[in-house]
């Protein structure tokens, strides 16, 4: 498996989403994806299934410095207390001794962003979580948090898909040495009847949505496409033995629109 360095951490390239996956059907799909050779799991503590995952990380017998885990902290517990017990929460809930990354899920404008930041570096220093990072986080707060942080941040988990231009934000964080996470990779299913992406597979034996993740990989973003189907799990993992071509990314760029963002809830920044 392919990953990307940053500030000491090294993460798996592809992962797996586990936004809106509940009960034993979660915990089976994060046993296959881990067996079938993802080593990379997202989860978080709104999506109520952090029991889950650990159950399916448990159960896939790998030893458990071969998972990358990444977990992130809800907007609403960013004060200093609140994410200490939010931290140990996720931990208690996945069964887990620590985990591998930790990111704010959101950020909160109520809250003083050194309040956040400083708290989420005692979690490391204490050794709950092996790295931390941020999540939905424009220019602006990303130089604001790398100010403010005695650890490094590792990490930024953005929206990011053909759709969506998100340049700025990915060139902001190159700068600074902090990777970039792709939630909704596949736009919410949106790239999976693209016509452009479509005639892009079909060149090189592939899908829609193994094009849309493979613009990102190539590019060394991080991606975490989301499934509960197991043939759809084996598709994504599929995107390691192509490459697209100059003429093909410059296509697949142009596909960016001003209304591509599909996630935007009203305590959300303002966006770059």
């Amino acid at each position: 498996m392919l990953a990307v360095q940053a500030n000491g951490a090294i993460i798996p390239i592809l992962g797996l989403g586990t936004w809106d996956l509940r009960g034993r059907a979660c915990a089976r799909i994060v046993e296959q994806a881990l067996r079938l050779g993802y080593r990379h799991v997202d989860t978080a503590q709104v999506y109520e299934n952090e029991r889950e995952v650990g159950e399916g990380v448990r159960g896939s017998g790998l030893p458990r410095e071969q998972v990358f885990v990444t977990t992130k902290v809800w907007w609403t517990n960013l004060s200093a207390g609140a994410l200490e017990r939010s931290i140990a929460e996720s931990l208690a809930r996945l069964k887990l001794g620590y985990v591998d990354l930790l990111l704010l899920h959101w950020p909160n404008a109520s809250v003083p962003l050194s309040e956040s930041i400083m708290a989420l570096c005692k979690m490391q220093r204490e050794g709950l979580a092996r790295h931390v990072g941020v999540s939905n986080f424009t220019v602006t707060l990303i130089e604001q948090a790398v100010a403010l942080a005695t650890e490094p941040i590792v990490n930024n988990q953005i929206e990011m898909h053909p759709y969506l231009d998100q340049t700025r934000v990915v060139e902001a964080c190159q700068r600074r040495g902090i990777s970039v996470t792709a939630y909704c990779p596949i736009a919410r299913g949106a790239a999976t009847g693209d016509d452009v992406l479509a005639r892009i597979g079909r060149a090189h034996g592939k899908t829609a949505a193994q094009v849309s993740l493979r613009y990102l990989v190539q590019q060394g973003i991080i991606a975490i496409p989301r499934t509960s189907r197991l043939e759809r799990l084996t598709e994504n993992f599929e995107i390691f033995d192509f490459e697209l071509t100059g003429e093909e990314l410059a296509a697949i760029r142009a596909l960016a629109r001003p209304d591509g963002r599909t996630v935007s809830p009203s305590w959300a920044p303002m966006w770059d």
